[in-house]
């Protein structure tokens, strides 16, 4: 591992590890306040209990979904986003409505939820740049070894256009040697900076892949 790559990979891990630090931090104390938010609307002891469950089981299901995706270059779709969203702002809503009726109060009271909102952003950026990154690096390795063909080969002696389409092919076929554990094919921007192209490449080859002009 060079020493970028290093650096890289600490500065991932300390962001996860802040972020599951945050994640404990506002569970903690979401729970304890969704608790007493439950209590005060007259719900019983065990629906108060296990309505803050249900609210961080939501978050945690769902950001495991995005954090999921991001590993596969999406960013996960409406759905995650939407119950994390939601989760996040009960969480939220819950810290503020229980503090004391000062502006100071319900800033430290929404303080935890906020923070780890935008530290878990932080998190899936810093992932979805590294696998992009990878990508590029792989990619420009890929096109080294083809420009290392000897010359006079057979690979040397083909059009333009072959070499356009070989390139495609490729592409293609890396795209289905890659599809996600759901069984979809990564999306043209990721088929795109695997290769070093631009996203219209990327969304043009996924096009005629799927069409059976690239088999």
């Amino acid at each position: 591992m060079s020493p970028c790559s290093r650096v890289d990979a600490c500065i991932r891990w300390t962001t996860t590890a802040s972020v599951s630090l945050l994640a404990v931090i506002a569970a903690v104390v979401s729970y304890r306040h969704m608790h007493e938010l439950a209590l005060r609307q007259g719900e019983s002891e065990l629906g108060a209990a296990l309505v803050p469950l249900a609210v961080d089981g939501m978050i945690v299901a769902s950001s495991m979904s995005i954090l999921l995706a991001s590993r596969y270059g999406s960013r996960g779709g409406v759905l995650p986003w939407g119950l994390l969203i939601v989760g996040s702002l009960a969480s939220l809503g819950a810290n503020v409505a229980v503090a004391e009726p000062t502006l100071i109060a319900r800033i430290i009271a929404a303080w935890p939820s906020f923070a780890l909102i935008g530290a878990y952003e932080m998190l899936m950026g810093q992932i979805r740049q590294s696998r992009e990154l990878r990508a590029v690096v792989e990619a420009i390795s890929d096109g080294q070894r083809v420009t290392q063909a000897p010359e006079g080969s057979v690979a040397d002696q083909r059009g333009p256009r072959d070499r356009v389409q070989d390139l495609r092919r490729t592409a293609w076929q890396w795209a289905q040697a890659n599809s996600r554990p759901d069984g979809t094919l990564p999306s043209g921007q990721v088929i795109a900076a695997h290769f070093a192209r631009s996203p219209r490449w990327g969304r043009w080859v996924k096009k005629l892949g799927m069409a059976g002009e690239l088999d």
